[in-house]
């Protein structure tokens, strides 16, 4: 504790925190009093006083990246989640397609093809999502 004849250097951040807080309205010659009863040194409780303040610009500074970050995360969302719809919608129109192919109305050369874009888009979206999950095909192996 603060005064109680402990190195100062062991105080906790909360102690030199609250010396700096009681010693700010204090003119030189009430310091030098002060640092007297308490076994420190004006020096030391300015080397504090300058580490409160650079700790709160960096406070600010954090925040700004935090918010900066923040932006860049929602403008990468918005991406990804407009590419996700338009590989959505191709699955979808793959599918209707193979439907199609199952009522024989599409030529199974143009049915191939569109199973190798289904399969394609699947691993791009796994890929995407960072799905490690066995494949139809690898589970049988």
């Amino acid at each position: 504790m603060p005064g109680d004849g402990k190195n100062p250097e062991s105080w906790s951040s909360e102690d030199k925190f609250a010396v700096v807080l009681e010693t700010a309205p204090l003119n030189a010659a009430e310091l030098a009093e002060y640092c007297r009863r308490k076994g420190l040194y004006p020096e030391e409780i300015a080397a504090w006083r300058a580490a409160c303040q650079a700790a709160n610009a960096n406070a600010a500074e954090q925040a700004r990246e935090q918010r900066h970050q923040s932006k860049d995360d929602k403008k990468r969302i918005q991406q990804l989640e407009k590419e996700l719809q338009r590989k959505e919608k191709a699955l979808a129109e793959a599918a209707a397609l193979l439907i199609l192919r199952k009522k024989s109305m599409v030529t199974p050369v143009f049915a191939t093809l569109i199973f190798d874009l289904v399969v394609g888009l699947l691993k791009s979206i796994r890929r995407r999502c960072g799905d490690n999950s066995p494949r139809h095909d690898e589970s049988r192996a």
